[in-house]
């Protein structure tokens, strides 16, 4: 089994509101936001932005997310270098990561079975 293609980005971001703002005058719109600094935008159906906001010393990522059907029969091919095996989230998925050949991580997500 593969990737169902992108189901999100994940952004790191230093002011939650100014960038929350410069997507909004994008075409997103606030899915959902918390009080810590951190949220969910989408714009029409396309993939979600989730944007959490860290602090000033730390360099902002960037981490697009591939969606997976089914963790359990995401078969990951032997050329991919795994960096975490899928495992439970606090936002209720499942995730791996995997590192691209520059370097970059990835997050595969699957829904939690239940």
């Amino acid at each position: 089994m593969s990737t169902e293609g992108i189901e999100g980005v994940y952004l790191e971001t230093h002011n939650w509101g100014k960038t929350a703002k410069f997507l909004q005058a994008l075409g997103y719109q606030v899915e959902f936001a918390t009080e810590e600094g951190s949220g969910m935008l989408r714009n029409g159906s396309g993939p979600y932005l989730l944007l959490v906001e860290i602090p000033e010393d730390q360099k902002p990522d960037t981490q697009v997310v591939l969606r997976v059907p089914d963790a359990d029969t995401f078969d990951a091919d032997a050329s991919l270098d795994v960096v975490a095996p899928f495992e439970e989230t606090h936002y209720g998925t499942r995730e791996m990561k995997v590192r691209d050949p520059d370097g970059r991580i990835w997050s595969l997500q699957a829904p939690i079975k239940k």
